[in-house]
This record gives C-alpha cells, sequence and structure tokens, in this order.
C-alpha cells in the first residue's frame, strides 16, 4: 500500500479541497430558507400559505433521499461527478422555480422540493464524505469546517434574498440564486475529490486498529448494533429543534418577541448552529466522540425544559442553545459514523445514519402540531426533554472506535 511520502501529494492540497467543498455547502445551505420564500412565493403564484409551506417538508425528505443516493454515487463513481449532478440540481431547479406560474404553482413541489432537495443532499454528503477522507487525523476539524459552512448560509443568504425580494420580486431571485449556485456550485465541485487509495498526511501514523479497520458496506452496516444508536441519537437528540424549526417566528412572538427580534432570531440561530458545527466537533478531538455527543444531548434538554415557561430573551437564549445542539449533532455524528464504519464506503453509509434527523424533521413537527391543539406547548416541550434523555442513553450504548484504537495503541507500546 503506497503511504503519502510516495504518492507525494502537497500537504496544502487537502486544505483546498476542504475549502472547495466549504463553498459548496455554504450555497447548499439554502435549504433552511423556505421560510423567507413561503409567504413572497405564496402571493405571487396566489397560492394558499398552508400550501406553499409543505414544500419545504418536500424538500426536506428529498433531501434524504439525496444523502442516500448521493453517498451511493460518491463511493461508486466519485465526489467529483457526484458533486455536479448535485450541482446542476440545485442550481437547475431554483431557475425552473422563477418560470412557475399561478395556473400551477403546485410545480413548486417539483422544482424546488424534488429537484432541488435531492441535489442539496447529494451535495452534502459527497463533499462531507471526501473531505473527511482527507482527514483521518483531524476528522473533528475538518467535519466542523465543512458542515459549519452549511449553517452559516443562513445567515448570509436569509437577509440577501429579504432585500432581493423586495427589489426585483420572489421569481426574480429564484432565477438570480439558481443562476449563481449553479456557476459556482458547479465550478467548485471540480475540486473535489478523493485521495489515492492509502493515503495519510505526512508525519501521522494511524493506530493498528484504524489501518487494519474493516471497511463497512452500507449491506453490512445495517446489521450492526452501532447504526440503529447513531440514527436513533440522532432521531431523538434533534426532535427539540426538528419541533421549533417550523414555528420559530410565530412562537417567538407568542413569547414576548417584537416581530423585528423574532427575525433576526432568525440569524441568531443560523450563527449558534455553526457555532455548534465548528466547536462541538473540534472539542470531539480531545475530549471523545461520546462525550460530545451526550453534552449536546444535555444542552438540548436542558434548554428544552426550560422552553416550557421562557419567554422574552430567555427564549432567545434556549433557542441558540438548542440550534447549537443541533449544529453540533450534524457534525460530531458524522465524524462518529466513519470512525465506526470506515471512510470507503462512507458516503452511502453517512446517508443511512441520516435518515434518523430526517425521520426527526419530519415525525416530531406532526406530533407536535397534535399536543399543541390547546394551544399550549408545555406537553411538546416535556417529549422535547424525553427524548433527549432517551439520546443520552443511545450514546451510552455506543461503542467508541477512537478510544478502542487508543486503548490498543497504548498496550501495544506496553
Amino acid at each position: 500500500m503506497e503511504n503519502s511520502q510516495e504518492i507525494r501529494i502537497d500537504p496544502k492540497k487537502r486544505y483546498y479541497i476542504l475549502a472547495a467543498g466549504m463553498v459548496m455547502q455554504f450555497c447548499a445551505g439554502i435549504i433552511y430558507m423556505w421560510s423567507v420564500f413561503k409567504q413572497p412565493i405564496a402571493d405571487a403564484l396566489n397560492w394558499d400559505a398552508g400550501s406553499a409551506a409543505l414544500t419545504a417538508s418536500i424538500m426536506l425528505s428529498m433531501l434524504v433521499l439525496g444523502l442516500i443516493l448521493g453517498g451511493y454515487a460518491q463511493d461508486k463513481y466519485g465526489p467529483k461527478k457526484a458533486t455536479l449532478v448535485g450541482s446542476i440540481l440545485v442550481g437547475g431547479g431554483m431557475i425552473l422555480t422563477a418560470f412557475v406560474t399561478s395556473a400551477a404553482p403546485w410545480l413548486v413541489y417539483i422544482t424546488y422540493g424534488v429537484i432541488g432537495g435531492l441535489g442539496i443532499g447529494t451535495v452534502y454528503t459527497s463533499t462531507v464524505a471526501a473531505v473527511q477522507k482527507w482527514f483521518p487525523d483531524r476528522r473533528g476539524f475538518a467535519s466542523g469546517m465543512i458542515i459549519s459552512a452549511f449553517g452559516l448560509s443562513l445567515v448570509v443568504f436569509a437577509p440577501l434574498a429579504t432585500v432581493l425580494i423586495n427589489n426585483i420580486g420572489v421569481q426574480m431571485t429564484f432565477l438570480v440564486f439558481g443562476a449563481a449556485f449553479l456557476l459556482i456550485l458547479s465550478f467548485f465541485s471540480l475540486f473535489i475529490q478523493n485521495p489515492p487509495t492509502g493515503y495519510l498526511p505526512p508525519g501521522y501514523t494511524p493506530p493498528k486498529a484504524v489501518s487494519m479497520m474493516h471497511q463497512f458496506a452500507p449491506k453490512e452496516i445495517i446489521k450492526t448494533k452501532q447504526f440503529y444508536l447513531l440514527a436513533g441519537g440522532l432521531f431523538f437528540t434533534l426532535s427539540t429543534f426538528s419541533i421549533l424549526n417550523p414555528v420559530f417566528i410565530s412562537l417567538g412572538v407568542e413569547r414576548g418577541l417584537t416581530p423585528e427580534l423574532a427575525v433576526l432570531g432568525v440569524a441568531l440561530v443560523g450563527i449558534s448552529s455553526t457555532a455548534g458545527r465548528l466547536t462541538v466537533a473540534w472539542t470531539s478531538d480531545r475530549v471523545g466522540r461520546k462525550a460530545a455527543m451526550m453534552s449536546v444531548a444535555i444542552i438540548t434538554l436542558i434548554a428544552a425544559l426550560i422552553m416550557i415557561f421562557g419567554t422574552g430573551a430567555l427564549f432567545l437564549i434556549c433557542i441558540m442553545l438548542i440550534a447549537f445542539g443541533f449544529g453540533g449533532a450534524a457534525s460530531v455524528y458524522a465524524t462518529m459514523t466513519s470512525e465506526s464504519f470506515g471512510t470507503k464506503y462512507g458516503g452511502m453509509n453517512f446517508g443511512l445514519v441520516m435518515l434518523g434527523f430526517g425521520a426527526s424533521a419530519l415525525v416530531f413537527p406532526f406530533i407536535s402540531n397534535i399536543l399543541t391543539a390547546d394551544g399550549s406547548y408545555t406537553n411538546t416541550f416535556i417529549l422535547a426533554a424525553a427524548t433527549c434523555a432517551i439520546a443520552i442513553v443511545l450514546v451510552l450504548m455506543m461503542r467508541d472506535p477512537r478510544k478502542e484504537a487508543k486503548k490498543e495503541a497504548a498496550a501495544a507500546k506496553t
């Protein structure tokens, strides 16, 4: 097997690929902006707001499917081809949305929801899987950096989209964003690639347990206990964010925020999510993946309990903590997946684990709607706190491949 010295790869190359992946993730984060587009597109197409809101659920479902299909394409055909296809879908879907008319507003489900969602999922999983292969020595750092760009998208593009909508209209805004994303994503997809077989960063020697680790194929991971613990951990940890995300602005106003402050809170959510993606992943390199995953669940649990009565500034703080946990879980679970099952089939494996995220985003808002029929969120947030407790138990049950490798390396020295 070749090593990094024999292959003679410029040590800076992996950072260039990381930067390209971050740009692509930054553009793909557009998925969280439907709340900005919803009312303007409903008005422009004479569409009722309830039907327009369904677009977000369709897009999220397609995102999860895109994670799996994109992961398969990344593993089979390479990340460059996979991300290029995803780029065309993202940009093309938004451009097509600009041409939907009031005669058939439901076409937005297909253009923005199905086509755009598949593209975003493909871009997301392909770039994450590729970058992790370049950073076997710093997977937490790499995952945190690239996934943080996804969360930062909301902070930048939400206010920009609002300005464009107010000046050129929502359909022209889709056209501008679609054309820009098509060009930017397609260009940077040309830089995304996997390292050669046997690649190791200069000066890095993996523990024997890591270098000899079995590379699990997707059909193998679904037979393991670890897979269900990971998918289940995501499902329960992210329940609180899944419940709040669709109703943040309306609930914020109900809890004492002005409409302007509630909108500002959307940006704070994006900032907090980005901070979680960065800091939790980096911290996990030092304290361990399980400790980081448990911390995220505990922070979310405490915030969910306070949300039962939180108003005003306390409400904002809790929302930021929950968004921090959401971002942190997204990054550390990606790292834990590659360390549990290897990186050879990392794209599709991570896509399968992310089914927990997709299921959480679909199931818990539905349950919340039932529990809040009387107008009270007390039972909803009690449920959210309980699910975080379940997540903690699941994390405790997980094995920690990184810790196992360190123990084996220490035993070998003695």
